[in-house]
Parts: C-alpha cells; sequence; structure tokens
C-alpha cells in the first residue's frame, strides 16, 4: 500500500491489549482532542522526558530554575509529539496492518492526514520557539534535529529498508539529554556525550523486546524489525550484546560526571538485573519472556536517571 494513499482497517482484527498501551498504543480516542493527543504519541514522550531533568539537575548540579525545567519539558513534549505526529502521517499505511497501531487516529480516520501534517509542523514551530526564547538556540536546534533524524533517517529512510533500523534510528531517542544540558549550560560536553551513547544503547534492546512479541505485525507489514527477520534467539543475543555496551558506558559516566557511590551502586545493580533478565530470554526465547525484559528497561532508565538525581542532590 502506498504512503499516500489512505488505508481501510480490517475490521475483524481488534485493538490490541495493555502492553501494547505500555509503549504508546493505546484504546480508541473517543473525541478529536483525544486523537490529536494520541497523535504525539504521549506514553513515548513520558519515558524521553524522564532523561531530562536529571540530566539538567547534573548540569546544574542542583536543581534548576523551575522556570528553566517547565520551559525545557514543554518545548521537550511539543518537539517530541511533532515529531511523533508526522511518523503517524508517514506510517499510516502500515498501522492499518498491525494488529498493535490499527486503533490510531490516522487509520480509524477520526483525523485526516493533512490535519495531521500541518498539527505537527506547528508543533515543531513551537517547540523551537519555546526552546530559543526560554532556554537557547542551542537547545532548540538539538530538538529540531532530533525530529529530522527521527522521521527523515528512521521513518522514511530505514524502518522499511534495513534491520538496523531501530539501532541508527534510536538516536533521535537519546537526544533530550543533549537537550536538557543544553538548556542550562547553553553547551556540551563530555558527561551529555556519554549519557547520549548510554540512551543509544539502551534503545535496540528495549524496542527489540517489545519487537519480539509483535514480530508477526512487522512481518505482515514487511518491516524488517530484526526479531522479525532473525530466528527469537539470534535477536536476544544480539540484545545481550547491546545491554553489556549500555552497562559499561552507564559506569563510564560515574567518574566522567563525578558521580559517587548512590549511583555507581544502582547502575551496577540495574545492569546486573538487565544483564539477568536479556540471558534468561536468550536461553528460553519467547514472547512473554521479551515483555518482562521491555517492562524491566522501563524501569531501568527511570531508575537509573533517578539515581543520578539523588547523588547530585544528596552528594554534592
Amino acid at each position: 500500500m502506498a504512503v499516500g494513499s489512505r488505508p481501510l482497517v480490517p475490521s475483524r482484527l481488534a485493538p490490541g491489549g495493555l502492553s501494547q498501551r505500555a509503549h504508546g498504543a493505546r484504546q480508541q480516542p473517543k473525541s478529536v482532542v483525544g486523537a490529536y493527543i494520541a497523535l504525539t504519541k504521549p506514553r513515548i514522550i513520558e519515558l524521553l522526558l524522564i532523561t531530562t531533568i536529571p540530566t539538567m539537575v547534573l548540569a546544574a548540579g542542583e536543581w534548576p530554575s523551575l522556570w528553566l525545567m517547565l520551559v525545557t519539558l514543554v518545548g521537550g513534549t511539543l518537539a517530541a509529539g511533532g515529531a511523533n505526529a508526522f511518523n503517524m502521517y508517514i506510517d499510516r499505511d502500515i498501522d492499518a496492518m498491525m494488529k498493535r497501531t490499527q486503533d490510531r487516529p490516522l487509520v480509524t480516520g477520526v483525523i485526516q492526514p493533512r490535519q495531521a501534517l500541518v498539527f505537527a509542523a506547528a508543533l515543531e514551530v513551537v517547540a523551537f520557539a519555546v526552546l530559543w526564547a526560554g532556554a537557547n538556540l542551542l537547545s532548540a536546534v538539538l530538538a529540531l534535529s532530533a525530529m529530522l533524524f527521527y522521521v527523515g533517517v528512521y521513518t522514511i529512510w530505514l524502518k522499511r529498508s534495513s534491520r538496523h533500523n531501530i539501532v541508527i534510528g534510536g538516536a533521535a531517542g537519546a537526544v533530550p539529554v543533549l537537550v536538557g544540558w543544553a538548556a542550562v549550560t547553553d553547551s556540551l560536553g563530555w558527561a551529555p556525550v556519554v549519557l547520549f551513547i548510554a540512551m543509544f544503547l539502551w534503545t535496540p534492546p528495549h524496542f527489540w523486546a517489545l519487537a519480539i512479541r509483535y514480530a508477526d505485525d512487522y512481518r505482515a507489514a514487511d518491516v524488517p524489525m530484526l526479531p522479525a527477520v532473525v530466528p527469537l534467539e539470534e535477536a536476544a543475543r544480539k540484545m545481550i550484546g547491546y545491554t553489556v555496551a549500555l552497562v559499561a558506558s552507564t559506569l563510564v559516566l560515574a567518574p566522567v560526571a563525578d558521580l559517587g557511590w548512590i549511583y555507581t551502586a544502582t547502575a551496577i545493580v540495574l545492569g546486573v538485573g538487565f544483564l539477568g533478565g536479556t540471558y534468561a530470554l536468550a536461553k528460553r526465547p519467547s514472547p512473554a519472556g521479551s515483555m518482562r525484559v521491555f517492562a524491566y528497561s522501563i524501569t531501568y532508565v527511570t531508575l537509573l536517571f533517578a539515581a543520578i538525581t539523588a547523588d547530585v542532590l544528596i552528594l554534592a
């Protein structure tokens, strides 16, 4: 089905369950306002913003001003929401083929493609203006670059053509740490770069865990997500490799960012748990096991960044 065509939803296929909504899918919106909110994938935005405030605390060495945190969160939310809306506009044809995404507004027809496109562009314009006026130009440019990379490199180019799509495209999801750091310091440095690398390495095992559960969906839509094109065992082994690199990068952050024992101990404990989960999945691969790893990956990144905040505020 061409990207420009308006998809039809097979009525026999029902929307997914709770595990789907945990990563941004939800029940069909009951209002137009709800549909526009759904276009932004708010569940995914929540996950991205979890990394922003702790990074700002690390950059400032204390709580940044409430105004700066508010501006950065609002600007980051709008930028990520616009990127997600562009993604839904481009992917509306394959969304109609996947059970996990068949209740999205552009598939059901609650919102028309042109309306979604204008909405996405408007969000990006406002996001850039908010970050530039309330923080600085660097943070605004970084947020815009994340959108362009996510839409251009991942959604348009790699998603439908390469099994490495989420590995490379996942870089866009790591940019919020750069935005948070830049909002505070109007510069970048080694600490935010290491944080960026950590989030970049976290994305493949996080997303592949979900993709294992929905591999049939990706096959139906002809999207070469790794778990849909290789045996489950191979996908799980690759998850282990990225998790090892992730844990190593989080430990490198401690000396680079001058973090203490609270962060270091938390990173070790959480890392062992993540490695254990991916190893168990490789030994006994199953969709149920992959969803346990997926759920843990969210807990992992939440607690890791909470430990950054605690370490800075308690040990400073």
